[in-house]
């Protein structure tokens, strides 16, 4: 059997994006996970600098209850979403009373949205809250101890607004960006490389202040880019090599808000809409689920109908996979903050034989430079990719990528909006 005549779900690294459009447009049965940056729009040094193709929001709304968002950053507040939606189209009120605002979990699960913007918090106690509140100021605080005993040859102005820019105040998951800093920092490497290694231990510094109040198990770091878990479940830093920025973004999060996990959380609603009934609970969040993807799938056959499984199409951009050689022998750090929740798609469709697909946008021509770009190749006037986002030498990455946008999120947002209004028409008719 000739690859192209192989289904999508058995492909690898495929630019067959008519024969993802059909599937977008005509499943009846579809629900589509996706991620948010560097997906539907670039990545950015400065988060605030981010925007959105209004034709796109407006896509999603040919997808309703068959769409939701899945992200480590959030909905909410200065750096969220809703506000480059809502300076998109420079008018709040007109968002939320058409529902252009993204559905799905934002905070990596923690965080819920419909449409119409109204968002909620499920499992997180008051006590979590507060202390999250605290975190971006002593993410400054730190910043600033960090510059005042080492001289960068930075003038203070400069180290200020590199400072702001770096500190993301969000709501229930605070983050560190070390982006404007490793520009900074280009020609000092270093300079960056020890600032990552503060970051880092500042993050420690708080796992073990928020111990100490009482509330152990409360949160988690999430490091991205990251070389995956270690044996106790702990995310791996990737350290800055060379021109390689390693982990740029060290993000404060509350546990449980993890994607793979976040899966089960728009799963149990999108059963609701179809059924009625929540098959996990009316109260099911994603703080009280398993992490261990054998124990996440066990869940799922355990609560929901296999009839009623949805083909699911996952998308996502940042995937990892870096070689680890010790005495002669090689292993591989597989990471990426979107491989844990495609991986678990891809299981499920794999056990309820639904066909799943994932789909990998290339984000490395962003401005944001720790993307390996997709290698391509020609032959007879086609195209090809030989070449994907991780190591070559990883021949068992687990995860396969079965649709590739080469061309980012501009290619990808095309083919969405294809889908859209084929979805639509036939919606219409």
């Amino acid at each position: 059997m000739s690859m192209s005549s192989l289904p999508l779900h058995e492909r690898s690294l495929s630019l067959d994006h008519e024969r993802l459009i059909n599937v977008l447009a005509y499943k009846p049965n579809l629900l589509i996970i996706q991620d948010l940056d560097g997906v539907c729009m670039g990545l950015v040094k400065d988060p605030l600098t981010r925007v959105m193709d209004t034709n796109y929001i407006e896509a999603t709304r040919s997808f309703n209850g068959h769409f939701y968002v899945l992200t480590n950053g959030e909905h909410i507040g200065k750096r969220g979403v809703n506000l480059i939606i809502e300076r998109a189209y420079g008018d709040a009120n007109l968002v939320k009373e058409k529902g252009f605002y993204l559905p799905g979990l934002a905070a990596g699960g923690v965080q819920w949205q419909d449409r119409h913007g109204n968002v909620s918090h499920p499992g997180v106690s008051q006590r979590e809250l507060d202390f999250l509140e605290t975190v971006p100021k002593q993410i400054e605080a730190s910043f600033k101890a960090f510059f005042a005993n080492n001289n960068y040859n930075l003038d203070n102005q400069a180290i200020a607004g590199y400072i702001q820019a770096s500190i993301l105040d969000n709501k229930v998951s605070p983050t560190a960006n070390l982006n404007v800093f490793h520009e900074a920092f280009i020609e000092q490497e270093d300079y960056y490389f020890k600032l990552q290694q503060h970051i880092k231990q500042l993050m420690d510094d708080l796992l073990i202040k928020a111990a100490n109040e009482g509330l152990e198990d409360s949160f988690f770091v999430h490091y991205a880019p990251n070389l995956g878990r270690d044996e106790t479940g702990q995310e791996i830093v990737q350290e800055a090599k060379g021109k390689d920025s390693g982990t740029t973004d060290f993000q404060f999060m509350l546990k449980g808000g993890i994607k793979e996990v976040g899966v089960l959380g728009v799963l149990n609603r999108y059963y609701y809409q179809k059924t009625g009934n929540y098959p996990l609970g009316e109260d099911f969040t994603v703080r009280n689920a398993p992490r261990n993807h054998h124990e996440l799938l066990a869940l799922i056959k355990d609560n929901f109908d296999p009839n009623q499984m949805p083909t699911m199409v996952g998308v996502g951009d940042t995937i990892t996979s870096k070689v680890v050689e010790n005495n002669g022998k090689l292993s591989f750090g597989r990471g990426g903050s979107d491989r844990g929740f495609l991986q678990l798609i891809q299981e499920m469709g794999q056990t309820f034989n639904t066909g799943n697909i994932i789909v990998y946008i290339d984000s490395s021509a962003g401005e944001v430079k720790n993307r390996k770009p997709l290698k391509l190749e020609e032959n007879n006037g086609q195209s090809y990719v030989v070449e994907g986002p991780g190591d070559p030498r990883d021949k068992n990455d687990p995860l396969t990528l079965n649709v590739a946008f080469p061309g980012g999120h501009k290619q990808y947002i095309n083919c969405f909006r294809e889908a859209a209004k084929r979805r639509q028409s036939i919606n219409n008719s």
